[in-house]
């Protein structure tokens, strides 16, 4: 019998791990990517693509290594705990080397449309056609996994503002957003308090840190001063400036910074020096951060100086949200937060509890506040011409605006096989559409979780392909719409009402519910039992993605030891020469395993009974 051929949608984070769980299971994968290369969301371009994720130059994941890492392949120890998303292309390089994923994939290749076949209710098969090069092509395919994300479309909201189309400055949405040089010097707003907003904000707010004088020549190494022709030029007043420019600096304005650059005369060798660039004085910089609601800013960084999440995303730390009321947990951990910087007196402390939001983590945010280059904003009520009004009556003028307000996803290739309404599609666990009459259609990665998305989109396509293969099987539809309807329920429920809040998951709940419909659940007892010692870095440690892999299909060799040296991969990033030391272990030592024996025992059979 031939191999059921599957379409990936997208070669991103999920569409890689797609791949290799298609190979895994005897699958025969192709993979469509409208763009030049892998990486998706994590592939940096100057210039935005349609249709594709963008990130700004600086951006750093907010998930450490051991906790976002695909579960079979973890990454290099010297790799940074926080990886900048160049050492997460990196990873993705190895991934797909490592596994052979390259020639599966399909790049420069457009999906149009992705339909039904006749007999799709006998043979579950798709037609999906594509368009590569202007030529277009179809082809039928088995199932079809959907990769695409949901960071493409930019959600810019411009009805909610008035007077921004007579704002004579210009806006941007945070997609379009690469870098600070455009706005040296310039009086920025960002409207949005999400990871986006705040990283922007942050970084804008060391653009006047350089050194200026006014001039209008150049200097050049040699000694001798040199007369470039001018780089000043005019920002447009809205969307991305398309200024003059010196490897992607925008220049303008009237008083003139120095940066590094080369020029060239007629007739004359190029040559190097240093060139003015627009800059404002520091007095007249200021970037504003405008929030609707406020939020609470988690930091990357733990207490122990260990990754947040590797410290407190834990089966130990579950337990505790399991049995203890949600204002309690919020309660401790807004006194957490607080007892870093109050948030009251940061202007930042919202309305609703830290629980009830995706959470928002920067470092930096409470450094720049407290030393005046960022400053908080209610909303804002409307904009003049040279200025945005907020709506606690206070009026500054501005040059710039950035919006940072989420974004949207839709589907348009799937005609009309599902429907998006107000950023919610009904799908269940997040995964198959539920009144298809058969299961050969499922998205990977539509979910925001509270932790790391690649593990959770690698545990999806593992479930995903067992069921393509008829090895697992699905609820009936009712019963699926019954459980999409309680998971609404409950989210509007938690959750402060929100474009990003509508896909949102706890990380090991969710990942629980996905690992029983596969099998691949680990048994606490059964691992205290057989196993001690990897049952309390198991029961008590971080919950690494390997964790995933010690039992039940896909089981992986080297699931064990990935577990019991993942603190010595986190140790060995931040102390590359100390190769003989021995990393702090997050399970008991060894002889007091004995005296921990009837407590796990204990919270085993109660973590048992409660989870699903």
């Amino acid at each position: 019998m031939a191999a059921r051929r599957v379409a990936i949608i997208g070669a991103g984070a999920s569409g890689l791990c797609a791949l290799k769980c298609c190979l895994d299971e005897g699958l025969e994968p192709t993979c469509f990517e409208r763009s030049k290369d892998i990486g998706g969301l994590w592939r940096f371009e100057e210039r935005p693509e349609d249709g594709r994720a963008s990130i700004y130059r600086s951006v750093i994941i907010n998930t450490s290594k051991e906790m976002m890492c695909f579960s079979d392949f973890p990454i290099p120890d010297d790799f940074p705990n926080y990886m900048h998303n160049s050492k997460i292309m990196e990873y993705f390089r190895m991934y797909a080397r490592r596994f052979d994923l390259l020639r599966h994939i399909r790049f420069r290749t457009s999906v149009c449309r992705v339909s039904k076949r006749p007999d799709f209710a006998s043979s579950g098969q798709w037609e999906v056609l594509t368009e590569s090069e202007g030529k277009r092509e179809a082809a039928v395919f088995d199932a079809v996994l959907v990769c695409s994300g949901h960071h493409t479309d930019a959600h810019l909201p411009l009805g909610s503002f008035p007077g921004l189309e007579k704002f004579e400055g210009w806006y941007l949405h945070s997609r379009d957003y690469k870098s600070p040089q455009p706005f040296l010097g310039k009086r920025v707003v960002v409207v949005g308090i999400g990871n986006s907003g705040i990283d922007i904000a942050v970084e804008l707010s060391h653009a006047a840190k350089q050194v200026c004088w006014e001039s209008s020549r150049g200097w050049d190494p040699r000694g001798h001063r040199s007369s470039p022709p001018s780089p000043v030029g005019s920002p447009p007043s809205s969307t991305w400036p398309q200024a003059p420019s010196l490897w992607g600096w925008p220049l303008w304005s009237h008083k003139l910074c120095w940066i590094p650059c080369t020029w060239s005369t007629a007739g004359a060798q190029p040559r190097l020096g240093m060139l003015p660039c627009h800059h404002l004085s520091s007095p007249s910089f200021q970037v504003f951060l405008s929030t609707r609601r406020g939020s609470w800013v988690m930091h990357r960084v733990a207490k122990s100086g260990y990754p947040f999440d590797f410290s407190y995303i834990s089966r130990f730390t579950q337990l505790l949200q399991n049995l203890l009321p949600p204002h309690i947990i919020s309660f401790f951990l807004e006194r957490e937060l607080n007892a870093r910087f109050d948030h009251t007196l940061y202007g930042l402390k919202p309305k609703h509890r830290v629980l009830d939001q995706h959470p928002t983590i920067n470092d930096d945010l409470p450094n720049r506040i407290i030393s005046g280059r960022v400053r908080m904003k209610p909303n804002v009520q409307e904009f003049t011409e040279t200025s945005a009004i907020f709506e606690d009556g206070t009026k500054e003028d501005i040059d710039a605006v950035v919006f940072a307000t989420g974004y949207s996803f839709s589907f348009p290739f799937l005609e009309g096989c599902v429907k998006v309404v107000e950023n919610q599609i009904p799908l269940y666990k997040f995964v198959f559409p539920p009144d298809l009459e058969k299961p050969t259609l499922a998205f990977i990665g539509l979910i925001q979780p509270l932790g790391a998305i690649m593990p959770i989109s690698e545990l999806q396509c593992r479930w995903a392909t067992r069921v393509f293969k008829g090895l697992q099987g699905l609820p009936p539809p009712a019963d699926m719409l019954a459980e999409i309807t309680q998971t609404k329920q409950r989210m509007a429920e938690r959750y402060v009402k929100s474009q990003r809040h509508t896909i949102q998951v706890d990380y090991i709940p969710y990942m629980d519910e996905l690992a029983c419909q596969l099998g691949v659940k680990p048994s606490l007892l059964t691992l205290f039992l057989t196993d001690p010692k990897l049952a309390v870095e198991v029961a008590f440690g971080p919950c690494t993605p390997y964790q995933y892999r010690l039992r039940g299909p896909g089981a992986w060799a080297g699931a064990r030891a990935a577990i019991l040296t993942q603190q010595q991969r986190v140790v060995r990033a931040l102390q590359p020469r100390a190769h003989g030391r021995h990393a702090r272990s997050s399970a008991a030592p060894h002889t007091l395993t004995v005296l921990f024996s009837i407590a796990m025992i204990a919270a085993a059979l109660l973590y048992v009974s409660l989870s699903p």
